[in-house]
């Protein structure tokens, strides 16, 4: 008698491990969206390293543009949106309303967008012997006083601003602010066709110390790595912006989730809204991938490793050890 109690003890157990491993392989993964941009892709990486790390989870990324990977988080066919450009989704504030989605936290809201200078040009470069060329720019409209420091390689008597590239919003409203500030009296706006190849013309500008004015965006790996100046605008008006009258806005760039994600992993939604960073954190991470050629997750690992405050600021004591072991530290 005994010994068959013992078997079907031994039996219970073995069934209940069983059954726990089942559940453990049923558990569906975190699907995280890629928009194809690369700070969203950082932090996906981010995210998904603590997911499996701290809280077990197998994650994977599911691509495509913002309009499809929206309408798959409303469905639920995705589970978390690292980077929801709120003010950019028409329908995303009615949505929230109705209850369709979970709004996390605020990942970051201080990315701000206009026309940029290398430092230099405006207040020169000691060590690299450049003398300041244009020491008096200070906003847009100043722009006006140094056509030939701008130059246009094809039109040397005008200057050169390189504009945002055709297709985007912000192209119309940068060509009306070239227009309203008088540039096009003695600048050529030039459309530089794709953003890799205004990075490109960018960094090899600033590369050999030359003087470039050209449209740009942060967070992104090139205003991490070089010291560009925002040129001054009016304070943004929501009336007058689209007119290119103002500055651009800065918008909030929350972490959201899927309602159905939402009440599946309370745990790891808690962690979510933990989430903030800044345009500057991503910026520099984002340089680190560029100037290394290191891969997402490496520059996630590299990431962490460099603010570990923030792992505290995120994590429960318990789940921030599970992390810092898993990166080594």
């Amino acid at each position: 008698m005994k010994k068959r109690i013992t078997l079907l003890l031994v039996f219970v157990m073995v069934l209940s491990i069983l059954v726990g491993c089942a559940r453990e392989k049923t558990r569906p993964p975190v699907v995280f969206a890629d928009i194809g941009w690369d700070s969203i892709l950082f932090h996906n990486a981010v995210a998904m390293f603590i997911a499996e790390n701290a809280y077990g989870l197998d994650t994977k990324e599911v691509s495509g543009s913002t309009p499809i990977t929206y309408t798959a988080l409303l469905s639920g066919d995705i589970d978390v949106f690292m980077e929801m450009w709120t003010d950019n989704l028409e329908y995303y504030k009615d949505d929230l309303e109705q209850g369709k989605l979970k709004e996390l936290g605020l990942n970051f809201g201080d990315n701000i967008q206009g026309l940029y200078v290398p430092r230099y040009v405006i207040e020169g470069d000691s060590e690299r012997g450049i003398e300041p060329m244009a020491p008096d720019l200070k906003t847009v409209e100043d722009l006006k006083k140094y056509p030939e420091v701008f130059a246009d390689p094809d039109e040397p008597s005008k200057g050169r601003i390189y504009g945002a590239m055709s297709g985007w919003e912000i192209d119309l409203i940068m060509r009306k602010k070239y227009e309203y500030y008088g540039l096009n009296e003695n600048f050529n706006y030039f459309d530089p066709g794709t953003d890799s190849a205004l990075a490109a013309v960018i960094a090899s500008s600033y590369e050999r110390g030359e003087a470039i004015v050209g449209y740009y965006w942060e967070p992104t790996w090139l205003l991490g790595k070089y010291d560009m100046v925002l040129l001054e605008d009016a304070p943004y008006d929501e009336n007058l912006y689209a007119d290119g009258m103002t500055a651009c806005p800065s918008v909030n760039v929350m972490v959201c989730a899927s309602n159905g994600f939402y009440e599946r992993e309370p745990d790891f939604c808690k962690f979510l809204s933990k989430y903030h960073t800044s345009s500057a954190l991503t910026s520099e991470a984002l340089a680190y991938m560029q100037d290394t050629g290191s891969s997402l997750s490496d520059t996630a690992i590299w990431f962490l490793k460099q603010n570990d405050a923030l792992i505290d600021q995120w994590l429960e004591a318990d789940k921030a050890k599970l992390v810092r072991d898993a990166l080594g530290a």
